[in-house]
């Protein structure tokens, strides 16, 4: 069998008269959590974001793998327990699997968990689709004492079965020589008939396979027995679904042998630390600041090389242009504008960034985010809200417009809405940088004492729960209010520790992650970047339009205990929130250009001759963490509500936290007369 990655469906619409025309379609289908990304991005060779959490996919991804000649368009179908649709991802998923496009569905179940897998999986072959089932995470059911008699599965159930560990590219042959097979049978390959000799050359049969590929599924035992002839009478769906389960677990019976191992005991002592009522909270803070502190160390001195060796270059490009008579307001254009706060961008994001995302990925691919979700499920309820806003929430830490969109795995329309409206409470990645950068600023500044960051560290997480705590209160207020009702019931499935795979983690981490936000930030620096310059140079009379805008701005700054400059920069930041600290630099320096700081300190110098004080600092970390969200993420809560009234109701309530948090801050800050 040979697999090549082919193209995207983009990619292949360059063919007969521009159209896509795919001649096979298959369905990658199951439970959440089996693996079906990864036995997706094995096919393709694409890299469709897996995560060991629930409800990762929530929507269709699809990839193209060449099949003995014949382009496959492989379908990513979000996860799903049943046919039975209660959900927008399982309406999805039904009507995917149902389509007449697909010409043939691969299952694949969790080796761990196979019982609870075959009952999707029994469903699915209700269907009498031509179908394959992969057994997935077989490493790790040997790890847990599972064992599973694959060819027995295959006879009961009446399909092919074929065995794999689908990180590691295990048993992929396997899968591909069975949809072969499969769809040879099905005439769906082959170019002349099935009998041609080259086909059976390919994919030899023995006597007994080749009468099965005739009608597999009236072979199989479980179709025979009248004991589950009720679960295919659509007309009775209580009986069928009873039916399927009893049938799903005398299959599981047959097949699987379970010993004890030694996984299974470090499991239950693992989830007894991280869910306990006593050690669940104090072991999710811990880890927390121990990321944050290992970020803010890490990140200083790289940042202090980055931004001496950009700004080196930055000052020889600008020697270079004005050697060969630039005129001086397009070198101030390009240089002390753009290049500038490109440099500070890079400079200043990309250490903590290529720190902090792959300790937080380490995290998500352990298995251990789905333990905060479940930590978090009772407060979440309390608030007559959905113990799935935990999972959105921490979607919404990577970024608050995947946040959004993985609210689709809520079921309660308002429910839904309420996690659309509160994800921006969390800090995206895109705020990271501002608050490590001032929390290192004026309580670090540039040390690398063991001390000095670890209350850094310990002050961001403080950060944190406050952000969540937040979450909690409007998500309270909005269900008693704007959208009133009760907390739905829901299942969340707590899936298996598991090893990170440390190199794949580094290299996801940093191209979807760190390489995409910080090229989403040069992005909306360099125009910024442009557009401060010019209204820092362009006068009106005796004052710049930057000074002008900034002291209108500056009366109601400073009932936040920020300044003109601060609030016009996060409204300027629109776009990014990543730009808010460069704008506020080109506005205090006199050129109106970004300068070379080979140090935090000196930075901190720029800011305190500018009236910063403990409070500014403060007060413009509680304003990131509570303002508008940036154009991304309201343009994909317009495109997930359908509404532009939700749309500005999900700026102006992080707007009002914002505004309000920071007015209390600066009251008691006068109050103690600071």
């Amino acid at each position: 069998m040979g697999l090549t990655r082919k193209s995207t469906r983009a990619e292949l619409s360059r063919q007969k008269n521009g159209e896509f025309t795919p001649e096979i379609k298959i369905a990658i289908a199951g439970n959440p959590n089996v693996g079906k990304s990864t036995v997706f991005n094995a096919l393709t060779g694409m890299n469709q974001h897996t995560g060991n959490w629930t409800g990762k996919t929530v929507a269709l991804a699809e990839g193209c793998f060449d099949l003995d000649g014949k382009t496959c368009v492989a379908v990513d179908v979000p996860g799903t327990y049943s046919l039975v649709t209660r959900s927008a991802e399982e309406e999805i998923a039904k009507e995917v699997l149902c389509s007449p496009d697909i010409d043939a569905i691969v299952v694949v179940c969790d080796a761990t968990c196979l019982e609870r897998n075959l009952i999707l999986a029994l469903q699915i072959l209700a269907l009498r689709r031509p179908t394959v089932i992969c057994v997935n995470l077989l490493d790790e059911a040997k790890r847990k004492g599972i064992e599973i008699d694959l060819e027995l599965l295959g006879q009961r159930i009446g399909v092919q079965t074929v065995g794999a560990i689908a990180r590691k590219k295990d048993g992929l042959r396997d899968l591909l020589q069975a949809l072969g097979t499969l769809l040879s049978a099905n005439n769906k390959l082959l170019d002349t008939s099935p009998t041609d000799d080259n086909a059976k050359a390919k994919y030899p049969l023995s006597d007994k396979e080749k009468s099965d590929t005739v009608s597999p599924r009236e072979r199989s035992e479980f179709y025979k027995t009248t004991e589950n002839d009720s679960y295919e009478n659509e007309k009775n769906s209580e009986d069928e679904s009873e039916q399927i389960v009893l049938a799903a677990e005398k299959i599981y019976h047959e097949v699987c042998r379970r010993k004890k191992s030694d996984d299974q005991d470090r499991d239950r002592l693992l989830d007894r630390l991280f869910t306990g009522k006593k050690t669940a909270y104090p072991i999710m803070l811990a880890l927390l600041a121990i990321i944050f502190w290992i970020t803010i160390v890490g990140a200083n001195y790289p940042s202090q090389w980055l931004s001496t060796a950009l700004f080196f270059i930055g000052d020889k490009l600008g020697n270079l242009l004005r050697h060969i008579q630039t005129p001086e307001w397009l070198c101030g254009v390009l240089i002390d504008g753009a290049y500038r706060t490109l440099a500070w961008i890079v400079s200043v994001m990309l250490p903590p960034m290529a720190i902090f995302f792959p300790l937080f990925t380490l995290l998500e691919d352990s298995g251990y985010l789905p333990r905060v979700a479940f930590n978090l499920d009772k407060p979440f309820k309390k608030c007559n809200s959905c113990g799935k806003q935990a999972l959105t929430m921490c979607m919404g830490f990577g970024c608050n417009a995947t946040g959004v969109v993985g609210c689709r795995i809520i079921d309660s329309p308002r429910e839904r809405m309420i996690a659309m409206l509160t994800n921006s409470l969390v800090p995206c990645n895109g705020r990271f940088p501002l608050l490590i950068t001032l929390l290192s600023i004026f309580f670090v500044g540039g040390a690398v004492g063991f001390s000095s960051s670890l209350v850094s560290a310990l002050l961001l997480t403080a950060l944190i729960i406050l952000a969540v705590g937040m979450t909690f209160l409007v998500s309270k207020i909005l269900s008693i209010t704007l959208l009133r009702g009760l907390p739905s019931a829901f299942t969340l499935e707590l899936p298996p520790y598991r090893r990170p795979q440390i190199c794949k983690t580094l290299i996801r981490s940093v191209f979807d992650r760190t390489i995409f936000v910080l090229g989403r930030a040069v992005i909306s620096a360099l125009p910024a970047g442009i557009l401060i310059w010019i209204m820092g140079n362009l006068y009106f009379g005796e004052s710049s339009l930057l000074a002008i805008c900034s002291n209108f701005l500056d009366p109601f700054a400073s009932l936040l205990g920020l300044d003109g400059v601060i609030l016009l920069a996060f409204i300027l930041a629109l776009p990014a929130n990543e730009i808010v600290i460069p704008i506020v630099i080109m506005a205090y320096t006199s050129a109106n250009m970004l300068t070379d700081y080979s140090s935090l300190f000196e930075l901190k110098t720029l800011f305190v001759d500018n009236g910063w004080t403990l409070k500014t600092a403060l007060c413009t970390m509680l304003f990131s963490l509570f303002h508008w969200p940036c154009a991304t993420t309201l343009l994909t809560i317009k495109k997930e509500s359908g509404s532009w009234l939700w749309t500005l109701a999900a700026v102006i309530i992080p707007t009002i936290c914002g505004v309000a948090v920071c007015m209390i801050t600066n009251g008691i800050f006068a109050l103690f007369g600071a």
